[in-house]
């Protein structure tokens, strides 16, 4: 019987980590594509350019442990495109932080 307590917490708790994970992505969805916008309006001299969600997960730090850790953060790739251009960023938003920031065109290469 306590198996089955056990399977069932932690299914319950497997379910409530999915679904805080879906409204932490969509707390920074809007300001991941704002910065995204933004920078591309910049580099493509496109103040009509728009930004869309083309992915989004959360990533969890590389380390953790009692001495060494990390914040979550949201990671969208935004594409952007106006005035006949069009690129992706890939946007990076901390889970303690107030803001994100567009790592960059593409994944992870230079254009």
């Amino acid at each position: 019987m306590s198996r089955t307590l056990i399977a069932v917490t932690l299914a319950a708790l497997a379910g409530a980590g999915c679904a805080s994970q879906g409204q932490f992505l969509d707390n920074k969805q809007a300001m991941a594509v704002q910065t995204a916008t933004s920078r591309g309006q910049f580099e493509m001299n496109c103040p009509t350019a728009t930004g869309t969600v083309l992915s989004r997960e959360v990533v969890q730090p590389a380390f953790q442990g009692p001495v060494v850790g990390g914040f979550q953060r949201a990671e969208f790739t935004v594409g952007v495109a106006g005035c006949g251009k069009r690129t992706t960023f890939v946007v990076i938003c901390p889970d303690e932080g107030d803001g994100c920031y567009a790592a960059g065109p593409g994944r992870f290469f230079r254009e």
